[in-house]
């Protein structure tokens, strides 16, 4: 279990004859159970060991709940048998069990999720982590905290009229909105608890930077004759001694970190996890007394977990639905306000003319931008193209402003710009890429790609929208850079087929629906067979045979190309070992290599693999690549193809005459064979230009010393000019098609080859 990792920092608890604090574990995730466990079953708090209950859903808690009494903390999931399981089981137990004092500490595997503001507020939640930050001690120090607090609430039960005022108190606070409205809150309900008029201040700064600086001491809210210092910072007015006994008395509980009532001031020491402490100052009218300052404390420890979680709900609403490089709205906001557009072109009053239209906007080569100037620069660009968009796609409107238009970063470079056609214009969106950016002293010049929506023509929901404007941005791309692209319905079935085959593909091959065929190959001089070109092959279950064509390029796209090249390779080379046992101890096996397989890190020590697992001896194995492959990369290529040379293989050049090689780089390959694209092939009969270029290839190959072999050979005039022209090799349909392993040593069986059946 990957989600709770503990550090040894929490000390083994004596044995100890108290009875122990009962906790709840709610998590539908055994590993959490016992992780829990693992870390907290040895220690103690307050001097009593710990004794754990278990619960795997949320209606298995619910019973326990009903019928265990004294479960002083409940460790809850967020996410169980549903999304919102454990908020739905935070409302029934405070609704329904009316169990108010039960501690509950709200944990989720999942950082980017965010429970609901009303249920952080209005039902008393102790604490809320993720699962990933909760190291050994902060779980104790977590449970710790809230045992403590459990344990002040059962001790002050006896005195139910104060403990009643305190929970009415709180009650009131967790239903206020923000820091501001909760601060004065704070200040009113301490008064009520002391029975004289609310006055004072509250206030706070952020934590030291860690070389003992403090930021300044900034009020939140003030009020009675302290009303007029709200906003000020406390600090900068001593000259007021009323002013400078409060600011005194705030400074001396934020050292201490404890409430105080010295010089006639009451203090309150609100400890914060979110980046700040507060404290609030209250002038006396009188002195309290020891109840009063117990309830003053557990008041505290109350309003600390109201002020923070206060402060938790906004930030975790700005990192669930904003960017937090640019401020934008981010993708789990983007899909709300594109629902939304769905939803008002489908009323009953949808106009036309507001027909919405949603846009990715893709910064062309920004990894390249990133790469060569660093990622902070690559930011301060992001940065930069966000304000653009927000200030000048709508002239005059601030950002957030414009109640048509809403522009939000989904993701690395992608913007995402949602509203009426009118202003979502691939030209005027283009048009905003045309000046230069200036960057950190320097100007970049940079355009952008769109994939566009309209939504009128869109039946699915906003994240399917996002996923159709991906598809037509893929497509913008493949078309042309800095162009555009509107997605139609043909491209999403175009997708989703290419999806469904892959998924087809993989499972297949795990199947054994995948195969090899081998066609032979011709020496023209004496007409027999040399080798066989090992060619792969798909049956589906259904029987029925799924072109190369097809799913060759979908196993390149997905990378499973890798796994199946090695498959094939090592099929080859088991298949070339029967043959040699059958008698052909001369005979070579040539392999296919994609694009993909050779780039692959892992290529090589694959080879090597695959020839000393099999014993295929490597010089009778040849490797067959592109044209094109051997001209991208011509340096890393030239070192690739050396290290394979090395390991005994040859290497061929499949589709020779179709690209536009370098005779010089060609000749620092080293390659061994050049194979003739059945294209010229099948010219050569009627084309002086196939014939040329046919010729020009085994003229070629004569002079740097490689072998040439013609493929596509389908009737003896073929043949006959091939060998006229000088051709020493060939493999077609005139002589077999590609042939079953038991069919190929059938084949073989003859002495002499003749025109294939």
């Amino acid at each position: 279990m990957d989600d709770l990792v503990f550090a040894d920092e929490v000390a083994i608890a004596p044995v100890t004859t108290r009875p122990p604090w009962r906790i709840l574990v709610v998590d539908d995730d055994a590993d959490v159970h016992s992780t829990t466990l693992f870390a907290l079953a040895d220690v103690d708090m307050q001097g009593r060991p710990l004794a754990f209950l278990h619960a795997y859903s949320a209606a298995e808690a619910f019973a326990v709940l009903g019928r265990e009494r004294d479960i002083a903390v409940i460790l809850l999931d967020v996410v169980m048998e549903r999304a919102d399981a454990g908020l739905q089981l935070v409302r029934r137990i405070r609704n329904e069990l009316d169990l108010h004092d039960v501690r509950i500490i709200l944990r989720t595997g999942q950082p980017g999720y965010a429970p609901e503001m009303e249920a952080i507020r209005g039902y008393d939640i102790n604490d809320y982590r993720t699962k990933s930050e909760l190291t050994r001690t902060k779980l104790y120090t977590t449970v710790a905290a809230a045992i403590r607090s459990y344990e002040q609430l059962c001790a002050l039960e006896a005195n139910r009229v104060g403990m009643e005022r305190i929970v009415a108190a709180c009650a009131q606070l967790m239903a206020l909105h923000g820091v501001r409205d909760v601060a004065y809150g704070i200040l009113a309900q301490a008064g009520k608890l002391i029975g004289q008029p609310a006055d004072g201040v509250l206030c706070t700064r952020e934590f030291g930077d860690g070389t003992g600086a403090f930021g300044p001491l900034g009020v939140v809210a003030a009020c009675g004759a302290s009303r007029d210092l709200e906003g000020c910072e406390l600090g900068a007015l001593y000259d007021d001694p009323h002013v400078t006994r409060l600011a005194q008395a705030a400074e001396r509980t934020l050292a201490r970190r404890a409430c105080t009532a010295d010089d006639g001031i009451l203090t309150l020491f609100f400890p914060g996890k979110a980046g700040r402490d507060f404290v609030a100052c209250m002038p006396l009218e009188r002195t309290i007394s020891d109840v009063e300052t117990r309830l003053l404390k557990v008041f505290c420890g109350m309003v600390a977990v109201s002020l923070d979680n206060c402060e938790l709900v906004t930030d975790l609403h700005q990192s669930a639905f904003h960017d937090p490089l640019t401020g934008l709205p981010n993708r789990t906001r983007m899909v709300e306000l594109i629902d939304a557009a769905l939803a008002a072109g489908a009323g009953p009053d949808h106009n036309p003319d507001q027909d919405a239209v949603l846009a990715l906007v893709d910064i062309d080569h920004f990894a390249e931008t990133n790469d060569a100037l660093g990622h902070r620069f690559g930011d301060l660009l992001l940065a930069a193209v966000a304000r653009r968009l927000c200030t000048r796609l709508v002239p005059g409107l601030a950002p957030g402003l414009a109640p048509s238009l809403h522009i939000g970063r989904i993701g690395g470079d992608i913007f995402c710009v949602l509203g009426i056609a009118e202003l979502v214009q691939p030209a005027a969106l283009q048009t905003l890429f045309l000046d230069a950016f200036h960057i950190d002293g320097q100007d970049v010049q940079v355009s952008s790609t769109l994939g566009l929506v309209r939504l009128a023509e869109h039946d699915g929901s906003g994240a399917d929208a996002l996923k159709d404007g991906d598809i037509a941005l893929k497509r913008a791309k493949l078309q042309q850079r800095a162009g555009h692209c509107y997605f139609s319905r043909g491209m999403g079935v175009e997708i989703r087929e290419r999806v469904r085959m892959m998924h087809a593909l993989r499972s297949g091959f795990r199947r054994g629906e995948l195969f090899l065929d081998y066609q032979p190959q011709i020496d023209l001089a004496t007409n027999r067979a040399f080798g066989a070109e090992a060619l792969l092959r798909w049956r589906q279950q259904d029987g029925q045979l799924v072109p190369p064509d097809r799913f060759i390029p979908i196993a390149e796209y997905s990378g499973l190309i890798v796994e199946i090249g090695e498959w094939v390779l090592r099929q080859a080379c088991t298949e070339l070992l029967r043959l040699r046992a059958a008698g052909y101890t001369a005979f070579t096996m040539s392999v296919n290599v994609s694009q993909v397989q050779l780039r692959h890190p892992h290529f090589l020590d694959m080879l090597r693999r695959a020839l000393d697992d099999t014993g295929a001896p490597p010089e009778f194995i040849e490797l067959e690549i592109t044209e094109s492959m051997a001209m991208e990369e011509p340096a890393a290529l030239v070192e690739k193809l050396a290290h394979v040379k090395r390991t005994g293989v040859s290497i061929a050049i499949d589709d020779f005459g179709t690209g536009f090689s370098s005779l010089s780089h060609l000749q620092r390959l080293q390659v061994d064979r050049l194979k003739i694209d059945r294209t010229f092939v099948t010219e050569i009969t009627g084309s002086a230009r196939g014939s040329s270029i046919a010729q020009m290839v085994v003229q070629l190959g004569r002079n740097l010393g490689l072998s040439v072999i013609a493929e596509g050979v389908e009737d003896e005039r073929q043949a006959q000019i091939l060998r006229q022209l000088g051709c020493p090799l060939a493999q077609g349909y005139l002589y077999s098609r590609p042939l079953s392993p038991e069919a190929l040593l059938v084949w073989l069986a003859g002495e002499t080859v003749t025109q294939a059946a």
